[in-house]
């Protein structure tokens, strides 16, 4: 039952920047799949994240750098079909948009062309700058993602928590004020400090949600496939699993494969 206060029929950029002003928190998760993607709509979500955590997720990767362009078109265009009332927000991959502004807006527009995606999310501060700029001269909307990066994990070495360090603190700042004067409609923070994620969404005009950034900014994002307990080995101190449907779908197969050798599946009220 959604415990939502702003009755929003379509969830817009707008929508979420209403809600930052009436001090409203924002739900978002992520979704991959058409399925799944309407159960997560139904339920009263505000922004549903199309990550390109599709790669771990769905695809078993160790990371999210091998997930490519064409594939998270097709995951955000499953998700897309499924929703009536959340704002769909696509990652843009590893290697389409770092470096060359103009493969950025390239990669951009098709996502919004073939997928029916709602808005882009890009990764990094002010050396990203200039690929967000020019995809805001389409009119396309993007979200920023500062702190733990994970499309840079072979640069940093490890998932631990970012920006302890006060320098690295004082650039993530700077990049988010940058972002946000950028045209940035909201900001995603993992895995960093509590209270200097509270600072961040505080000196900012436009949502902050976070991921393993405590309870004081503007809202909060996880992994569906983890809250939901689908995952076991992934055990972070950020995670709350409300349900554990790896145990529950495994004791379900398990009655199924029983029920088939032991001839009680099917019975007579379920053949023709």
């Amino acid at each position: 039952m959604s415990v939502a206060s702003s009755d929003f029929k379509k969830v817009t950029t707008n929508s979420v920047q209403e809600m930052k002003r009436q001090g409203e928190k924002i739900s978002m998760l992520t979704a991959y799949d058409y399925t799944l993607a309407g159960i997560v709509d139904k339920a009263g979500i505000d922004v549903i994240l199309v990550g390109d955590s599709a790669s771990n997720v769905m695809a078993g990767h160790e990371t999210t750098l091998p997930i490519t362009l064409d594939q998270m078109i097709y995951h955000a265009s499953s998700v897309v079909r499924a929703i009536e009332r959340a704002l769909v927000v696509v990652d843009l991959p590893f290697g389409s948009y770092q470096g060359n502004s103009k493969e950025a807006l390239g990669s951009a527009i098709r996502i919004m062309k073939e997928s029916g995606g709602h808005a882009v999310k890009l990764e990094g501060g002010v050396e990203i700058i200039e690929s967000i700029e020019r995809i805001l001269t389409a009119g396309i909307p993007v979200m920023g993602h500062l702190g733990l990066t994970p499309q840079s994990i072979y640069k940093f070495g490890t998932y631990t928590v970012r920006a302890r360090q006060e320098a690295e603190a004082e650039k993530l700042i700077s990049d988010a004020k940058a972002l946000e004067e950028a045209g940035c409609f909201a900001l995603v923070l993992e895995k960093i400090p509590a209270d200097l994620a509270e600072k961040v969404a505080q000196e900012l005009s436009i949502p902050v949600i976070g991921i393993g950034a405590g309870a004081g900014v503007d809202g909060q994002v996880l992994v569906l496939h983890d809250m939901l307990g689908m995952t076991h080995e992934f055990n972070p101190r950020f995670l709350r699993r409300y349900l554990d449907l790896y145990t529950e779908i495994s004791t379900a197969i398990q009655s199924y494969v029983h029920d088939v050798k032991s001839l009680d599946f099917p019975n007579e009220k379920e053949q023709y």
